[in-house]
């Protein structure tokens, strides 16, 4: 996935004193000339209104890159929109309903992050190394009714679901949203080949691949979450390590579904 690094340059003197003038923004000589140095934060209402007026202007440009395929704009606009529509019309879910997102860096992860946001919903990150008492924890922490989660995790979900209020499972595998030849690839390699998706049994889950198929026959139902009110405290985020406790309003970071 693509990735936004910003450095923030700090500059220290000894027997000195900053004065107004001598204290200058010296990493703004790193930004690239098209990245404005400020920007306006009532220009969008919400990451939905942004994620849509991105897509009007990007359409045909590169959204996400993953194992060499490429997503664009517009690709990641129909998806997230069935994904949506699934979510609404198929899974009946509501406005505020928290759908947890447990997979690293794949395709899978913006289709349903933004399917979540645009069908005004919130998104649960959860951390994919997670052991079952940790997740089992954050599920019911965060109120999760759904979870999408990437095969590979489905054994650690399988020991703690039933003790979670989590009532739908959407299975996703590792090459899910690669091209036909290289997903079935990627997914045989993972599973057989290199044996990274231990034996689970979760035999009501959904795929990914089916809630997409589904979804593009749906409308989505628009929601909004309040005029000039980001829509990302949308997205609940709790670390529970050690004692620690954190809260965030930002992101982080081959076989029949439902049998591994």
């Amino acid at each position: 996935m693509l990735t936004a690094c910003i450095s923030f340059g700090v500059a220290m003197t000894t027997n000195t004193h900053f004065r107004g003038e001598e204290l200058k923004k010296v990493w703004l000589n790193r930004y690239p000339a098209d990245v404005p140095t400020e920007i306006n934060p009532d220009r969008y209402q919400s990451l939905v209104d942004m994620f849509e007026q991105s897509v009007a202007r990007y359409a045909d440009q590169p959204a996400f890159v993953n194992m060499g395929e490429v997503m664009t704009f517009r690709k990641l606009e129909e998806r997230s929109r069935a994904f949506a529509a699934y979510l609404q019309q198929g899974l009946g879910l509501k406005k505020g309903d928290r759908v947890a997102l447990m997979m690293p860096n794949l395709l899978q992860y913006p289709v349903a992050l933004f399917g979540i946001l645009r069908a005004g919903m919130i998104v649960v990150n959860v951390n994919p190394l997670y052991t079952p008492r940790e997740l089992e924890h954050q599920l019911n922490d965060s109120g999760a009714s759904a979870i999408v989660i990437v095969s590979n995790f489905a054994h650690t979900l399988e020991k703690v679901v039933d003790k979670t209020a989590v009532q739908h499972v959407i299975l996703t595998r590792m090459g899910d949203q690669l091209s036909t030849a290289k997903g079935t690839v990627v997914n045989f390699v993972v599973k057989y080949i290199k044996r990274l998706v231990p034996k689970y049994h979760l035999p009501d889950a959904i795929s990914f691949r089916s809630a997409l198929h589904n979804g593009y026959r749906d409308a989505v139902r628009q929601t909004r979450t309040g005029a000039g009110r980001f829509s990302f405290p949308a997205i609940h985020r709790r670390h529970h390590r050690c004692g620690e406790r954190r809260d965030a309003d930002s992101p982080q970071y081959a076989g029949e579904p439902g049998t591994g």
